[in-house]
């Protein structure tokens, strides 16, 4: 007797009473339980159809494949087989569920791009709405003033009502947005340049010169800026003069005299000859180059009433802004010397410390000494944005040439800030509560970060995420305890430093600094 579903004698036999087959119990009934027919005829078949039969106990036959050695290895075969065709099933499986998930994380990916996206367009239109709220408000509140036929004081309405200007024109809007679409172009296809100072390069630096350039009886350089085309270095200082000098000959080309009071800011016009210094005797002097390479006054603008405290060049290298003390910041047109536009919050008694242009040149940034940092429109001159969170006045700004990144420097360090997002990414606190930070300057690849208080430091820029290592820091060793300006020479091949002596100080690489400018400057 043979079970129909096993072919093997059974243990327990059990019959189908209408198909008579013979089956092993424990088989029949599960199949029974989960299917309710026979597993041979198909017919409806229930457990009372079953009937038991009952057999002599007896021993089970050894089966024939065991009984000999061909018989073994025949058996090990099969069973080989049977593996093989199961680990290919496993496999086609596990290929299914990796092309599945594979499809699923693409889905999920493309869903967080879009996400980020909308994200991005929700904050832009909401900066769209807050500008057009301004602009309506301001509207709003001009034209009231006209219907009424109220005239404002100069006491109600503070120091940006001093002098009727001109105003900037549709036309010079008109050549700002030019100027801003050529460089937001240009910026997305920039490659970091081949000729950049590499990393260890930094970390490799030591002072190389140094150089008396102002005088000994009122100390301290209080600014810097670099002409990188022609290697020449401006420095503004305590005793009230500027200096240009040429790094590769190191000698002094001219001393700019004609202020009265320290030189807060001085700005090289690339191309141009020109030069242009803040002061605070309250003018901002543009200065050009003479036949014997002197430089000459051609303007003094008196437009500000107290202290100028930064000058900043737009893109174009034909319009300039100042901030000042006295709470205002005037957008100057370059050739003529003439302020088109002065801008201030009159509700505020704060006043500006220290100014930069975006690099693209639409926004303005400013600092004042109330520890806000102010975002603003040039083209309807309304402040956009405020950044607030430190301590002190804003010493110091720089713009990252990427046009993401902003850099401020008070009392409390360094902030950076993502101008995408608005808000505050990373914080350097590299001096105590006692010493500010002084300067802050991105090198013009936007690669390196140098801040400067009691002494400087060089970070290398990374993203939003990332660590921003520290590359290397160098001692202030003019000993007065207040590095006051630091600024990238070009592809950071060097750093001027000025301090609160009368020394102008050269960082880089030994060795590599101009033979000429190895002796000090006469």
């Amino acid at each position: 007797m043979i079970c129909a579903i096993s072919g093997e004698v059974p243990e327990e036999p059990v019959v189908a009473k209408r198909s008579g087959l013979l089956f092993e119990r424990r088989l029949i009934e599960h199949h029974v339980a989960n299917h309710g027919k026979c597993p041979v005829t198909n017919e409806e078949l229930s457990m009372d159809d079953l009937v038991p039969v009952k057999t002599n106990k007896v021993a089970k036959p050894r089966p024939l494949q065991a009984a000999s050695i061909p018989g073994l290895l025949g058996m090990f075969q099969n069973e080989w087989d049977a593996l093989m065709l199961s680990n290919f099933a496993l496999e086609n499986q596990l290929h299914t569920a990796r092309q599945e998930l594979s499809h699923a994380l693409y889905q999920h990916d493309a869903a967080c791009r879009v996400i980020a996206r909308l994200k991005k367009e929700r904050d832009d239109a909401r900066m769209l709405l807050s500008l057009s709220e301004r602009q309506i408000q301001a509207e709003s509140a001009n034209a009231a003033v006209v219907s009424n036929g109220k005239r404002a004081t100069e006491n109600e309405l503070g120091p940006v009502a001093k002098k009727a200007r001109p105003g900037i024109n549709p036309s010079i809007i008109a050549e700002l947005t030019e100027c801003n679409a050529l460089l937001s172009g240009q910026r997305k296809k920039r490659q970091i340049p081949a000729t950049l100072a590499p990393v260890d390069a930094l970390d490799g630096y030591t002072q190389v010169a140094s150089h008396p350039l102002h005088k000994s009886n009122k100390p301290g350089i209080l600014c810097i800026d670099i002409d990188a085309s022609k290697d020449v270095i401006a420095t503004g200082g305590v005793d009230s003069t500027g200096v240009l000098f040429n790094r590769t000959s190191g000698q002094i080309l001219s001393t700019l005299t004609g202020h009265s009071k320290k030189v807060t800011s001085v700005k090289f016009v690339p191309g141009e000859e020109l030069v242009i210094t803040g002061s605070g005797d309250k003018t901002v002097r543009i200065w050009q180059v003479t036949d014997d390479e002197n430089y000459d006054c051609r303007h003094v603008l008196r437009d500000h009433t107290a202290e100028v405290q930064a000058v900043t060049l737009h893109a174009t290298n034909k319009y300039f802004v100042t901030a000042s003390m006295d709470n205002t910041w005037c957008f100057y047109d370059l050739s003529t010397g003439s302020c088109l536009a002065q801008v201030g919050e009159a509700s505020s008694e704060e006043g500006y410390t220290s100014a930069s242009f975006h690099p693209d040149g639409l926004i303005l940034g400013t600092g004042t000494t109330g520890a806000l940092v102010n975002i603003w429109d040039i083209k309807s001159q309304s402040n956009v944005a405020k950044f607030d969170g430190h301590v002190g006045s804003v010493t110091a700004m720089s713009f990252s040439e990427n046009g993401y990144f902003l850099a401020t420097a008070a009392m409390d360090g360094v902030k950076l800030w993502d101008l995408r997002k608005l808000k505050n990414f990373r914080s350097f606190t590299p001096y105590d509560s006692n010493t500010p930070t002084n300067s802050v300057d991105f090198d013009f690849s936007g690669s390196y970060l140098a801040i400067a208080g009691s002494d400087t430091r060089v970070y290398q820029v990374a993203n939003v995420k990332q660590e921003w290592n520290l590359i290397k820091t160098f001692p202030d060793l003019s000993g007065t305890g207040k590095i006051t300006s630091v600024k990238f020479g070009a592809d950071a091949r060097y750093m001027a430093v000025g301090s609160m002596d009368r020394n102008l100080r050269i960082f880089g690489i030994p060795g590599n600094e101009p033979e000429e400018s190895k002796s000090p400057a006469r």
